[in-house]
C-alpha cells in the first residue's frame, strides 16, 4: 500500500493540507498516513512531507524545517517561505486542481486558478506556518484582540486539550478530522475561484479595455456586468501595462438596480484608495448631494469617500468624471 508520512506529536495545518492534496492525486489516492520521526520508518515511504530535514522532490522528501530552506512559490509571490501545504501544492497543485474540477492538465485556465487558489489560500496556510504577519508593525505591538476563527486555529484545536489523552491512536484520529476539515475548506475555496471568481475576468476585461470610450483619460471603468472586480482589476493592469491608472469603476447595484461608483484602492486588500471621492460630498445624501455636486439623482457618498450612488448609470459616471476634477 502507497503510504504518506509525516511527523508524529501535535499536528499543524500545513501538513493535514498537504496530506489531504496528496490523497487527491491518482499517485497517492487513499494512501495510508504513517505519523513518525523515526527515521528508519521515514526512509522507506513513499512521500514524506513536513519532516526529515530534507526538500528533495525527486526522491519526494518535502520538508521545510531545515536551516537552508528558503524556497518561494514565484511566480510573483516572493515574500513567503513555503510551508510543507505550500510545497505539496507547487508540484501537485494543477493536478490536483484539474481532478476537483473535472479539467484536463491542459485547460487554458487551469494555471489562472492554480495562482489565484495560492493567493487566496495557500499562502496564508504557508505564512502562519513561517511566522509571517500580513502587516509590518512595530516590535512590541501587542494585537487588539484574539481570532482563533483561523483554519490554522480551528486544527489547531483539534489536538488533544492538555487534560485529555494524547496518546498515538488519539491523535491519529484526530489529525485524521484535520485532514478532512483543511480538504473540505480547500475545495470550497477551488469552486469559489473556479466558478465564482473566475468568470469575473471577461466583463472586467471588458471593460478596461474600454476606459477610453468612458472618459478619455482612461481612469473610469464601466461594468457592464457586476461581478467581484477588483482583484481581476489590478491582474489585469498588470498584464496591460497600465497599473494603477484606473482611479474608478462605475457599475450596477444588482440589488435596488441604482448605480455606484467606487474608489480603486492602492492594492488588494488596502482601505486606501487611489482617489477617494471629493470631501465636500462625503457623508451628504440625496438632494443636498445633487445640489451640492450639481449632478441629478445623487443618492450618497460614503463618509469614508470609497463609494458613492446616483439613481442612473449617466448620474454615476458623472460623479465619477467631476470627481477627476475636483480635490
Amino acid at each position: 500500500m502507497v503510504k504518506i508520512g509525516t511527523h508524529s506529536g501535535t499536528f499543524h495545518c500545513d501538513e493535514a493540507l498537504g496530506c489531504w492534496l496528496l490523497r487527491q492525486t491518482p499517485r497517492f489516492k487513499d494512501a495510508e498516513i504513517v505519523r513518525t520521526r523515526d527515521p528508519e520508518v521515514l526512509k522507506d515511504l513513499d512521500v514524506v512531507i513536513d519532516v526529515g530535514g530534507e526538500y528533495d522532490f525527486p526522491r519526494l522528501r518535502l520538508d521545510h524545517h531545515q536551516r537552508e530552506f528558503t524556497e518561494k512559490f514565484g511566480h510573483g509571490f516572493e515574500t513567503t517561505r513555503l510551508s510543507s501545504a505550500g510545497l505539496v501544492y507547487r508540484h501537485f497543485g494543477r493536478e490536483v486542481l484539474a481532478g476537483l474540477l473535472g479539467w484536463p492538465l491542459d485547460h487554458p485556465e487551469l494555471e489562472t486558478v492554480y495562482l489565484q487558489v495560492y493567493r487566496n489560500f495557500i499562502e496564508a496556510v504557508d505564512a502562519v506556518d513561517n511566522g509571517v504577519g500580513q502587516y509590518t508593525v512595530p516590535s512590541g505591538t501587542a494585537p487588539l484582540y484574539v481570532n482563533n476563527t483561523t483554519l490554522g486555529a480551528r486544527v489547531a484545536s483539534l489536538n488533544p486539550r492538555w487534560n485529555q489523552p494524547s496518546d498515538d491512536a488519539t491523535l491519529y484520529q484526530q489529525f485524521l478530522k484535520a485532514v478532512e476539515l483543511t480538504g473540505r475548506e480547500f475545495s470550497e475555496a477551488v469552486d469559489w475561484v473556479a466558478r465564482g471568481w473566475l468568470p469575473g475576468r471577461r466583463p472586467v476585461a471588458e471593460s478596461l479595455a474600454a476606459r477610453h470610450s468612458v472618459h478619455p483619460s482612461g481612469k473610469i471603468i464601466l461594468l457592464l456586468e457586476y461581478c467581484p472586480w477588483k482583484d481581476h482589476l489590478y491582474d489585469l493592469e498588470r498584464e496591460s501595462g497600465c497599473v494603477g491608472e484606473v482611479l474608478y469603476c462605475v457599475y450596477q447595484d444588482d440589488r435596488d438596480k441604482s448605480y455606484r461608483v467606487q474608489c480603486v484602492s492602492v492594492g488588494p486588500g488596502s482601505f486606501e484608495n487611489r482617489r477617494s471621492l471629493p470631501a465636500a460630498w462625503r457623508g451628504v445624501r440625496d438632494d443636498a448631494l445633487s445640489e451640492l455636486s450639481g449632478i441629478p439623482g445623487c443618492v450618497f457618498v460614503h463618509a469614508g469617500g470609497f463609494i458613492g450612488g446616483n439613481k442612473t448609470k449617466e448620474g454615476a459616471l458623472a460623479m465619477a468624471v467631476k470627481a477627476l476634477e475636483l480635490d
